[in-house]
């Protein structure tokens, strides 16, 4: 058994005290994910010339603000002026001969400038609010439909995790790049600029010195940050290694318990804790000497300022106010540029976070209109369907064929069953009968019209589906019926759920069709779930209908009910049932055996049940075959 540090209890809880602990999971769960921060090049400014088209419509408000806050910066730095003037008068001199040498003027300006930057900002900022937050939502808006547009391969190839992040974490960075960043980077530019000028104005001779100071702290700033940031990152991964283990235990805390394992697992965990401890004290050791090393050159800085200006002011080259002026000025100056680094940092992040959102936005859309089902001119479909020869391999697997050489076909009104072992391609003809994908060679046809010849939106509001697992969305049962049509009226959805045996249990919740159905239907049981989908399906009167083995997972009861649905789901409509209960489908008209991506049995029950060493045969026997309980 491999040694983790084995330690007697009181021992363990010495080193590791149960309130630290709990703190340590806080600042582990808190940690918010750092968005990538790609190097500015001519790639990634093309993604933001991209989605700056979306600031054209709100492009007057946006130069309106602009000068608002030019306006804002310029009133800002007029102040170190008139204290160092209001200083100077109080002392019977006159720094600048454009200002006057009344204390009590200067101070009146002062407040009119004050209340002037005031009225200013409060524009400025409403004006870059207004304008980023709408540009924003129109970008969340046309992301979130070219989203659902995307054809199915798409999503199959990614994690719904990383699609909402664009959504979220990458569109709020740009927002808030929009709304802030931006604005503070040129505030913060217009201050520097200016308080450099005025710093050279007020006296060359100091400012030649900050200038000889300035670029040791910057050369020091950036290889110390630098090396610090990624200590800091160590520590971090560090501990999300910890962290895990924590996860990992208390998932498996059967299986811990078990097996006597609770102090090897601690032992484990304080290890891996060592390990944290470690990396921190390392990067404290170089955080001190860096903060250390800025303090001194910081106030090094303004000692030297102080006395090398007061020596200026006893020689009489400058004055007690134009000495307090250059040190607010420094201050400004110092402040701007110290906030350059985050700034910059933030517009990485939006830099990258729009080149993710002009990838999805540039992925290419299935061709489906926003309303379909009321469409007027839409191509019908009687019910009549035909697999011709199919091949098909999901885009992310081309290399395995899930269907092979498929051929069947189904008369407007029949009834057609899709059986077979797992994993054999029976749910693959669902999504190709919903074009959810397009086969690799064959042709599918409805109504003796190959599958092109319709829009997809034609045949995806002619054709419903009941799966397994019912999806229902987080609203009210009135709202899920009425998914199957938008525009159905309240008598329509009661009569759906009358029609699907789901009348009687819905009326006896206390708000009847207002109940809400809680994340994904989980308030709700499986069969009222699946008589919910029944009802939807009835209100849209689908003329192909596709039951997805609808009855597989559930208790007897709940079966009877659902099937009850089911028989007044299927009349007078192409269905394809794909069954795992055979005994399901026994009045259906044809019965096809799917295995291993091929039809290699076709018939009526009756037909197949009789066939020796058939599949069917094995399957039902199988299903109804009774084994003796040995005790």
């Amino acid at each position: 058994m491999p040694y983790y540090g084995w330690v007697k209890p009181n021992k363990y809880y010495v080193f590791l005290e149960p309130i630290r602990l709990i703190n340590m999971a806080r600042n582990v769960s808190s940690t918010k994910e750092e968005l990538p921060k790609p190097k500015l090049n001519k790639e990634n400014i093309k993604s933001v010339k991209k989605l700056l088209k979306y600031l054209k419509p709100y492009q007057f408000k946006f130069i309106i603000g602009m000068i608002f806050l030019f306006l804002s910066s310029i009133t800002l730095l007029a102040f170190p002026a008139l204290l160092g003037a209001m200083i100077d008068a109080a002392q019977s001199k006159q720094t600048y001969a454009w200002l006057p040498s009344d204390i009590a003027t200067i101070g009146y300006i002062a407040f009119i400038i004050l209340f002037a930057q005031a009225v200013v900002s409060f524009f400025r900022i409403r004006l870059f609010v207004e304008v980023s937050e709408k540009s924003v939502a129109d970008i969340r808006r046309d992301t979130y439909f070219n989203l659902i547009t995307l054809p199915m391969d798409f999503f199959s190839n990614r994690w719904v995790g990383e699609l909402n992040s664009r959504l979220s974490a990458d569109l709020s960075q740009i927002q808030t790049t929009m709304t802030t960043t931006l604005a503070e980077m040129i505030r913060q530019l217009i201050t520097m600029i200016g308080g450099i000028a005025f710093l050279i104005i007020v006296s060359p001779k100091l400012t030649l010195l900050n200038l000889a100071i300035l670029p040791v702290m910057i050369i020091a700033a950036v290889f110390f940050g630098s090396f610090i940031r990624k200590l800091s990152r160590q520590t971090q991964d560090q501990l999300a290694e910890s962290n895990t283990i924590v996860q990992e235990t208390l998932q498996g805390i059967s299986n811990v318990k078990a097996f006597v394992n609770e102090a090897f697992e601690a032992g484990r965990y304080k290890k891996s804790l060592t390990e944290v401890v470690r990396i921190a004290m390392r990067g404290a050791n170089y955080r001190g000497v860096f903060v250390s090393f800025i303090i001194f050159c910081i106030f090094g800085a303004v000692i030297g300022v102080i006395w090398y200006g007061s020596v200026l002011v006893l020689n009489g080259e400058m004055t007690v106010g134009d000495l307090t002026t250059y040190i607010l000025y420094s201050m400004f100056v110092a402040g701007s540029m110290g906030s350059f680094p985050d700034l910059y940092a933030n517009v990485q992040k939006a830099v990258g976070a729009s080149e993710r959102v002009i990838e999805l936005l540039e992925e290419k859309q299935e061709d489906i209109s926003i309303n379909p089902i009321n469409s007027k001119d839409r191509k019908r479909i009687s019910g009549n369907l035909s697999f011709e020869h199919i091949n098909f391999s999901y885009p992310s697997r081309l290399e395995s064929p899930v269907l092979k050489d498929i051929s069947f076909s189904v008369k407007a009104g029949e009834k057609l069953a899709i059986v077979g072992p797992s994993g054999t391609g029976k749910s693959t003809i669902a999504s190709l009968i919903l074009r959810f994908y397009n086969p690799q060679s064959g042709q599918l046809l409805f109504d003796g019209n190959p599958a092109e010849n319709y829009s997809l939106t034609d045949i995806r509001s002619q054709i419903a589906i009941v799966p397994q697992d019912v999806l229902l969305f987080g609203g009210t049962i009135r709202e899920n019926i009425a998914y199957g049509d938008l525009n159905a009226s309240n008598e329509e959805v009661i009569e759906a759920a009358k029609r699907a045996n789901a009348h009687d249990f819905v009326t006896g919740f206390p708000e009847g069709y207002e109940t809400l159905v809680g994340e994904r239907g989980v308030k709700l049981s499986g069969g009222q779930r699946q008589r919910i989908a029944i009802a939807r399906a009835l209100l849209k009167d689908p003329a192909i209908l596709i039951l997805d083995e609808a009855t597989s997972s559930l208790d007897s009861e709940s079966e009877r009910l659902v099937q009850e649905a089911l028989e007044e789901l299927l009349k007078n409509r192409t269905s394809i049932i794909i069954a795992h209960r055979l005994s399901t489908i026994r009045q259906v008209d044809k019965i096809i055996v799917v295995n291993e991506g091929q039809v290699i049995e076709t018939g009526t029950h009756q037909e197949l049940i009789i066939r020796e060493g058939g599949m069917y045969k094995y399957l039902s026997e199988l299903q109804t075959e009774t084994k003796p309980i040995h005790s």
